[in-house]
């Protein structure tokens, strides 16, 4: 897989939504590595943008990174209930929370647009997030030679995405920030750590797996390959680099001591994800028996929460996404910080 892709290091940047961005790709793209950009979140037309800019900053191979997520089901009911428990905060902060809310965006599989453009754009990796894309679109991207990743975070999982015709996964440990790929949130979790999860799959599959979760340094790329990892994906150490789209109050927080607390929490965006602890994740205490709307329904009002807040110089809602390694991110360029990454890699294999 390495060699097909033409990479000096086995290293994928991680596609976060929201915070990777089309120079950060590229720059870890044109130091040797694969970097990624996330459409999970975006519309054709910004995709198309977002692609083009890519485009015209490298010609080295990248990553794009769709959202397969089971599509919401719109529970009036609840979310008025989810909006009246977040009333004050809003109130807190001189608005009134939303009228509705509204999903912010399509999973692919809704999307036939998105679609289209993907395959048009044969980008040398696609990797999906949340589910699989059904046999169409896989054969749709092979036929363009895009090389097909998925996320697991279980062994069945993980199966699922060798028999769609995969070619390679992504084992997602809980360690990792941001959004589980779990395919059903509502399932059991096993929460299954990188080591035994990476091990497991290599073990039990017939596919390259590229691990992730808490991985920050060399070393810990090192340890991935010495369980049978084709490559490592690296979050979390990339949101402190100036390329990435991470706001001021993010980075302080990563820098800070809150990375020492990292925690799972749904009440975001309604799947669970990673995250520094904040004033959003705190509400975890107080929220008892409520369920946030369905994903990314949830979001609309996470997203307009911390807009508020964010207005009245409060940062304590944001989508802080980050892995249990934060505490060991460094803050350079995406260039600098693949070259260290390689340094160390070679060091700790000698």
């Amino acid at each position: 897989m390495l060699e097909r892709l033409g990479l000096d290091l086995p290293l994928i940047q991680a596609p976060m939504a929201g915070t990777s961005t089309p120079l950060l790709a590229a720059e870890v793209s044109n130091a040797g590595a694969l970097g990624s950009i996330a459409l999970g979140a975006s519309n054709a037309a910004d995709a198309r943008v977002a692609i083009d800019e890519l485009r015209a900053r490298t010609t080295r191979p990248f990553n794009l990174n769709l959202f397969v997520h089971q599509a919401p089901v719109a529970d009036p009911e609840r979310e008025a209930g989810w909006l009246d428990w977040l009333r004050s905060l809003f109130v807190e902060f001189g608005v009134e929370p939303p009228a509705a809310l509204q999903s912010p965006y399509a999973s692919l599989a809704e999307d036939a647009e998105l679609l289209a453009l993907v395959v048009e754009a044969a980008p040398a990796v696609a990797s999906f997030h949340f589910g699989l894309p059904d046999a169409e679109a896989v054969s749709a991207l092979h036929e363009r030679g895009v090389l097909l990743l998925a996320t697991a975070t279980n062994l069945a999982e993980a199966r699922a995405i060798e028999a769609a015709g995969l070619d390679g996964i992504i084992a997602q440990g809980i360690e990792a920030g941001g959004h589980r790929g779990m395919f059903d949130p509502a399932a059991t979790d096993p929460q299954l750590g990188t080591v035994a999860l990476t091990r497991l799959l290599v073990r039990e599959t017939g596919l390259p797996v590229i691990a992730a979760g808490g991985i920050m340094d060399g070393a810990g790329i090192a340890a991935a390959l010495d369980l049978g990892a084709a490559a490592a994906q690296l979050g979390t150490a990339f949101v402190a680099c100036p390329e990435s789209a991470a706001d001021e109050s993010y980075r302080a927080a990563l820098m800070g001591p809150g990375a020492y607390e990292t925690t799972l929490t749904q009440l975001v965006s309604g799947r669970p994800a990673r995250a520094l602890a904040n004033r959003f994740t705190a509400l975890s205490a107080q929220v008892g028996e409520r369920r946030p709307p369905d994903y990314p329904i949830a979001y609309d009002a996470g997203k307009a929460l911390n807009a508020a807040a964010k207005a009245k110089g409060e940062h304590g809602f944001g989508a802080h996404w980050a892995g249990q390694g934060a505490p060991l991110a460094r803050a350079m360029p995406a260039a600098q910080l693949v070259a260290t990454l390689s340094a160390e890699l070679h060091a700790a294999r000698r």
